[in-house]
């Protein structure tokens, strides 16, 4: 009879143990679910546009066409002035648009540019363009002045962006 109850209370042990595993599991689960973490919405997958400390990337919206809306700000101590802009997935300074007349940034200041992306088709520089959901994998490529030193930079972002609806 000993034996038996040692079994039991041994078997009682391993159940609820490894029920309490499953519990917290489920829990872990049921908390990542709520906060969107599994969530894609309808694009299929997340956005993504991140440049270096000196540029940051407010929001971006892709249309089918392959035209990308990106709000910049630029985070640096001193004025900006972009003098060109381009989206690839090469992150190279490839089919740069010049920025006429250049656009001055203050120092936190923003502003919208709307540019066609490319991606590389056969070795060649294509023009994006997608169905709603589909995403394209590249950068975006800012030249831009100083305006207390004068001297020339580029800022490269990178863009995962799903084509959008409207």
């Amino acid at each position: 009879m000993a034996l038996r109850i040692t079994r039991l209370q041994s078997a009682l042990e391993f159940v609820t143990t490894y029920g309490w595993v499953i519990l917290m599991l489920a829990i872990a689960l049921a908390v990542l679910i709520a906060i969107g973490v599994f969530n894609f919405g309808s694009s299929g997958g997340p956005s993504i546009c991140s440049f270096s400390a000196k540029m940051g990337c407010v929001s971006a919206y892709l249309s089918s066409n392959g035209i990308i809306m990106l709000n910049l700000q630029q985070a640096s101590p001193y004025a900006i002035s972009v003098t060109a802009i381009g989206c690839n997935d090469q992150g190279l300074a490839l089919d740069m648009v010049p920025v006429l007349p250049p656009i001055t940034m203050s120092i936190g200041g923003n502003s919208t540019f709307a540019l066609q992306c490319y991606r590389t088709v056969s070795g060649t520089l294509t023009p994006f363009s997608g169905l709603i959901g589909q995403s394209f994998k590249g950068y975006a490529v800012v030249n831009y002045t100083d305006l207390t030193t004068g001297f020339p930079h580029t800022a490269v972002g990178t863009l995962i962006e799903s084509v959008s609806s409207g």
